[in-house]
């Protein structure tokens, strides 16, 4: 039986995750609404979540079929390199060496490209392509989070409700007030993020292996401690010592 703090877990990491993605996405798909019109922006991302559908509608019957401990194991494994990517990143923007992501700054670099083909006959479609180049793009990681934090457990129903309700959180506030998210705590949520990820990679990876945690799924809870006690130790010892001074390039 799936422990409650198991299902908490999934939906939250889903979200927030989820979260992230989808303002990137927006931000794409505002600059294409409101520079050009909203039709190749609705046709653009209608195309892209098609795409997308299609994928999770491939892949869940073929999860279906891996051994649930060698699931576990390759899907810990995937998530522990997958947050760690997103650790990583956090950690250099925490420390100043990598920028923060800036929303406002992304929507203007869309709007100029986009001004620079309004006068082309094929605007339309590019327009089109970029809302589905974005909307793919960020929605392929979305498509592997719900199914990698959901499948191993039965959970992927609530991991895509949890996805589902970042969507339409986003989706609302932003048409709401026609401007990207850009007071949204982006790093802030990817540092969360990329801690729970990995949490829930190690956590499945010691139960592909046969391990027996303590606490069972209470264990998430002390695993997300440790690595988050010791992802602020790691920032606090980078910034005394300066050991990424001069790397930015070759780290990012």
């Amino acid at each position: 039986m799936t422990n409650i703090t198991t299902i908490i877990s999934t939906v939250t990491a889903a979200f927030l995750a989820s979260l992230v993605e989808v303002v990137e996405a927006f931000t794409i798909v505002l600059a294409v609404g409101l520079t050009q019109s909203w039709r190749p922006a609705f046709v653009g991302s209608g195309l892209a979540f098609l795409v997308l559908a299609a994928l999770v509608v491939v892949l869940g019957p073929i999860l279906g079929l891996v051994p649930i401990h060698v699931l576990q194991f390759f899907v810990g494994v995937l998530l522990i390199l997958f947050g760690m990517r997103w650790l990583r990143k956090a950690i250099l923007r925490a420390l100043g060496v990598v920028a923060l992501h800036d929303e406002e700054r992304a929507f203007a670099e869309e709007t100029e490209e986009l001004h620079r083909h309004s006068k082309e006959q094929r605007a339309n479609y590019l327009a089109g392509v970029a809302a589905f180049k974005a909307v793919l793009l960020e929605g392929v990681e979305v498509v592997f989070i719900v199914i990698a934090v959901g499948t191993t457990h039965g959970l992927t129903f609530a991991a895509a409700l949890g996805a589902l309700a970042a969507f339409v959180v986003v989706m609302a506030i932003g048409l709401l007030v026609h401007r990207p998210l850009s007071r949204v705590p982006e790093n802030t949520l990817k540092f969360v993020v990329g801690l729970m990820l990995t949490t829930f990679g190690i956590f499945w990876t010691g139960e592909g292996i046969g391990a027996s945690w303590p606490g069972a799924d209470l264990s998430l809870i002390g695993i997300f401690v440790v690595m988050g006690a010791s992802s602020f130790a790691l920032i606090r010892w980078l910034r005394a010592t300066g050991a990424v001074t001069g790397k930015a390039e070759a780290l990012e």
